[in-house]
């Protein structure tokens, strides 16, 4: 994991997020169709099973890069908060991966089984779905995922200081991050929340792009010679 990969990885994540949900928002009404009653959701997802479910693995791919990510990003710093930064990073990419997968894994047998012509059947489908929504989906991927991705921002934020840039980078990563955290009220049904949340994904996109590029700035600049030491004359 080199300065350059993980440059790569950066803008990777945050382009197929945006590419991903920009899909899922087309086809299926993301993430306002979650508004839905259980039965009118799976009933679009059915509609669009294959495209819905592959934008969905697409996204929890772009959420498993921030493993390697952290990983990346924690060799900029010696210091412990950024040894700190490094697991939580990863923690946040297997929340946000154990969210997002259930749509791909999970929710195609849900579907089918909420199609049923057994009325049990279809009650049990419904149930399982709004069970793995609540606990996969709000707690894990959104809460928690909302939480450890906001932490490890500001973790790094603090490892690094001004060493990659000034006071623009490390506010831009802190604003958004303050407002990805803002997600874990978003059971209280606020629209303000839902807006903050949405808004601090944007910016955060941004951040790990500018972050990128610093980062490639950094690795092209060529390292200053040392200074040469005056001739000393011997008499």
């Amino acid at each position: 994991m080199n300065r350059r990969l993980t440059a790569v990885l950066l803008v990777a994540a945050a382009v197929l997020t945006n590419v991903a949900f920009t899909a899922l928002g087309t086809i299926f009404n993301y993430p306002d169709v979650l508004k839905e009653p259980v039965g009118d959701v799976l009933a679009a997802f059915r509609a669009s099973r294959t495209a819905v479910a592959a934008w969905f693995a697409v996204m929890a791919f772009s959420a498993a890069l921030f493993a390697p990510i952290a990983v990346g990003v924690g060799r900029l710093s010696t210091r412990r908060v950024m040894r700190l930064a490094v697991p939580v990073g990863v923690a946040a990419a297997v929340a946000q991966v154990a969210g997002l997968l259930r749509w791909p894994l999970l929710v195609p047998g849900y579907a089918a089984g909420a199609a049923s012509a057994d009325p049990a059947v279809a009650a049990a489908a419904r149930d399982s779905f709004a069970t793995a929504h609540l606990i996969l989906g709000n707690v894990v991927g959104e809460t928690l995922g909302y939480l450890l991705t906001s932490a490890w921002t500001l973790l790094v934020l603090a490892a690094l200081g001004r060493v990659i840039a000034g006071r623009w980078f490390t506010a831009l990563g802190a604003v958004s991050a303050l407002l990805i955290l803002a997600g874990v009220l978003s059971p209280l049904d606020l629209p303000a929340i839902d807006m903050a949340n949405f808004a601090g994904y944007v910016l955060w996109s941004v951040w790990l792009v500018a972050f990128a590029v610093l980062l490639v700035r950094r690795t092209r600049t060529p390292a200053s010679p040392p200074p040469v030491s005056p001739a000393v004359t011997v008499n």
